[in-house]
Order: structure tokens, then sequence, then C-alpha cells
């Protein structure tokens, strides 16, 4: 089963955050294990609250992701670009559907 984890985070450095997110996208290129699709969302009320939407095959290759020391130290830093602490949720994805 497919799995998704929701960041939500309040930012003023997207730009800074966006770089840091395309270098990493650069050095994983290839890798197995690690995300295979991100939503960047943002706040029409709030323009500092963001939601990251981050899929994964399945919650056992999040999970063996979110163990690499890489992820970690890039968590710590995408952190440091933050205002206040972030609210990760963790969901199975049951359905998505194409809607026109």
């Amino acid at each position: 089963m497919k799995f998704v984890q929701i960041i939500d985070f309040e930012t003023e450095r997207l730009e800074e955050m966006e770089q840091l997110m395309r270098e990493m996208g650069q050095r994983n290129a290839g890798r197995e294990g690690g995300p295979t699709h991100r939503t960047l969302l943002q706040d029409r009320d709030n323009p500092r609250r963001h939601l990251a939407l981050l899929e994964f095959e399945s919650y056992e290759e999040a999970m063996r992701n979110s163990d690499d020391p890489e992820t970690t130290r890039m968590a710590e830093r995408l952190g440091a670009l933050c205002v206040g602490e972030r609210v990760y949720t963790n969901c199975d994805l049951l359905r998505t559907d194409e809607l026109k």
C-alpha cells in the first residue's frame, strides 16, 4: 500500500528550502526507496504556512528513507529554515482519482 507523509510547516525562507530539495533530488536521482512524488501546498490565508506531501511506495520504504543519515541531515537543514515546529501526519493512501 502506498504511503503519504504530510509535513505542515511555516517558513519565510521557502526559496532556500526549495533549493535544498532540488539538491537532494539531484543527489538521490535513481536511488530506490525515496519519495516517488512530492507536492507542495501554500495556505492562501497564511502565506508562511505550507504542507508538503511526500508519497512513497510503502510505509516500510518511508521508514527506511527516514532512517537514512542523509535524510536526517536534510531534515535538520530544512528545519533550521522553519518558523516553529513542524507537524508530521502519516497516512496510508487508500485511493487517488483523476477527475475531469
